[in-house]
């Protein structure tokens, strides 16, 4: 099926928004080992993200914490099941891989919380970059580890705790 997609201008750059019309089923950065190009099938059309553009400018304004668009998932059971942990994450704090292996009855999967985190077709929306090495070391991120700095110190410095999420760094 062809999707629909469209890009929308951020602090981070341009993000490329796909869905079907009815769904978001993809977000992905501009730079980074997990960008993502519109392929030849796929139509151009604003109109569908209306809605998810809008949050967006939220919360790269520091006034949406939490998104609430529709989304279209696809992925492992595993997956889908981390996938809604980094939405349980709060706006302007992180977690340890270890720290969502743990909290899912699954201590000892760290590295598979990390693979699954990293295959998120939807990052900010479900917040991926909020999730940090057991130091507290910045980790991989699809849309490079700038970007991930970026949205951290945005958070942080929006919610209020700058002090504390950045000595994280």
């Amino acid at each position: 099926m062809s999707l629909l997609y469209c890009h929308h201008d951020s602090p981070v750059g341009p993000l490329l928004l796909a869905g079907d019309g009815t769904a978001l089923r993809l977000l992905s950065f501009p730079t980074g080992r997990k960008a993502v190009a519109p392929e030849a099938d796929w139509q151009p059309d604003p109109a569908p993200f209306d809605t998810v553009r809008h949050q967006l400018d939220a919360y790269f304004s520091g006034d949406l914490r939490a998104f609430s668009v529709p989304l279209e998932i696809r992925g492992t059971a595993f997956q889908k099941k981390i996938w809604a942990a980094l939405a349980t994450i709060p706006y302007g704090e992180t977690r340890s891989y270890g720290a969502i292996a743990r909290a899912l009855g699954t201590p000892g999967a760290s590295r598979a919380v990390g693979a699954a985190n990293g295959a998120n077709p939807l990052p900010i929306i479900l917040p991926c970059h909020r999730v940090i090495g057991k130091s507290g070391a910045l980790t991989g991120f699809g849309g490079g580890l700038d970007t991930k700095t970026w949205l951290l110190q945005h958070e942080a410095t929006t919610a209020g705790v700058a002090g504390r999420q950045l000595s994280l760094f």
